[in-house]
């Protein structure tokens, strides 16, 4: 799965590796984003691409509580385009989630070892995410889900897991405005070329959602 990720990039950096034009309003890096929290997302409307903030964690359309949300904040991109949940977002609602890095917890022996994981090459990427729009009388939300995929060779000794990295070429096809069949994006995502990775061990600091700051990506010693 991938529960807990980092965006420490400036502004006018992000602005320019995923052209976008709109500034982005109550933007601060973080250290240690959780789900439920809002995070850095981007849709293709139609005419051009905006970014915004959704809520970590899918809460469906048709869902009649938003609490399902804690529950959805990965999709397996395996299966997703047959799930009720996700099969029609895999069609029309796809989107870009932001980051610089991931973390993951190996088990050790006795605990797990929270682990710091990003692309060797570059610096900003994007999870490959799917995104819905939750509106009752009294509360409205735009939500989102990471898809996720089986571990490639260097993820498997950390985890068994891992998030949908989107090569930085393909970003754009991801949210391309495109109705596709539910199983072209799956068919789409299963063709992608996997990135080098690149990992160290962080303390247990960032293992509470509650902490932020340079101490959670500090290398341990």
């Amino acid at each position: 799965m991938c529960g807990r990720y980092t965006l420490l990039a400036e502004e006018a950096e992000i602005l320019r590796e995923f052209g976008i034009d709109q500034p982005l309003p109550d933007y601060t890096p973080r250290y240690n984003i959780a789900p439920g929290q809002k995070v850095l997302a981007v849709i293709h409307d139609g005419e051009e691409k905006r970014a915004g903030f959704m809520y970590w964690g899918l809460v469906p359309s048709w869902a009649k509580d938003p609490k399902i949300g804690y529950k959805m904040i990965n999709a397996r991109s395996e299966t997703a385009h047959e799930k009720p949940s996700f099969k029609r977002l895999m069609s029309k609602k796809r989107c870009l989630i932001i980051a610089d890095s991931f973390y993951e917890w190996q088990k050790t022996d006795d605990s797990k070892q929270a682990v710091r994981i990003s692309p060797e090459n570059r610096e900003l990427f994007a999870f490959a995410g799917l995104w819905d729009h939750w509106k009752t009388d009294d509360d409205e939300r735009f939500t989102c889900t990471i898809l996720t995929q089986e571990a490639n060779d260097f993820m498997a000794p950390i985890h068994n897991r891992m998030p949908v990295i989107l090569p930085k070429a393909q970003q754009d096809d991801w949210i391309q405005p495109f109705k596709w069949e539910a199983e072209q994006a799956h068919d789409f995502i299963h063709q992608l070329n996997m990135e080098e990775l690149t990992a160290y061990n962080v303390s247990s600091y960032v293992n509470s959602a509650k902490n932020e700051g340079p101490e959670c990506i500090r290398p341990l010693a």
